[in-house]
């Protein structure tokens, strides 16, 4: 049996010893889709039809991310920053909004250390997609793209899912708040 080795960073010490503080967030996102909607995950448009019923683009992985970055910087979620009660935010890009949310984590001395992201939606397949996908999410959250993971699964035909009618994103991400902040 071969064993995963991984390089050490040097900082695993410093963590264990609250040099370093990390926060952890999870995100979640789940849209009705619609053929007379365009499909866009990541600020990717992967379909011309099919997407995410929305107040704004839709763009169902960005929300999902978002909130999963506001939940490790103890902010509130997107749908409260960006309400669908304000028609300023009525087909607004997703990718701008993820902008902000970026802005306000630097605000709070908090940068990303990465993301991974689970994409649960039966059609289209989206792995002709994915490293776009990946390259538009690193520019935006200002990281390599090595730093993004994401997969994508389908529901195995059961459930909303799989029958088409719906989506799913699952995000997690760490971030870490800045050292020259961390003293309190």
């Amino acid at each position: 049996m071969s064993r995963l080795r991984l390089k050490s960073t040097g900082n695993l010490g410093a963590v264990l010893m609250g040099e370093i503080s990390l926060r952890v967030g999870i995100g979640r996102d789940f849209h009705r889709l619609s053929d007379g909607r365009a499909l866009v995950l990541c600020g990717v448009t992967v379909a011309e039809s099919g997407g995410c019923v929305a107040h704004s683009d839709g763009d169902c992985a960005v929300h999902a991310l978002a909130d999963a970055l506001l939940g490790a910087a103890a902010l509130p979620a997107i749908g409260r920053m960006f309400p669908d009660t304000d028609e300023t935010n009525r087909g607004r890009n997703s990718i701008g909004m993820l902008g902000e949310v970026i802005e306000l984590l630097a605000q709070n001395h908090l940068s990303v250390i990465n993301v991974d992201m689970v994409i649960q939606i039966e059609r289209p397949r989206l792995d002709a997609f994915l490293g776009k996908m990946q390259n538009n999410l690193a520019k935006a959250l200002g990281t390599k793209a090595g730093n993004i993971g994401i997969k994508a699964t389908s529901a195995e035909n059961t459930g909303p899912i799989g029958r088409g009618e719906a989506m799913e994103v699952l995000c997690v991400c760490l971030l870490r708040l800045l050292p020259e902040e961390n003293n309190g």
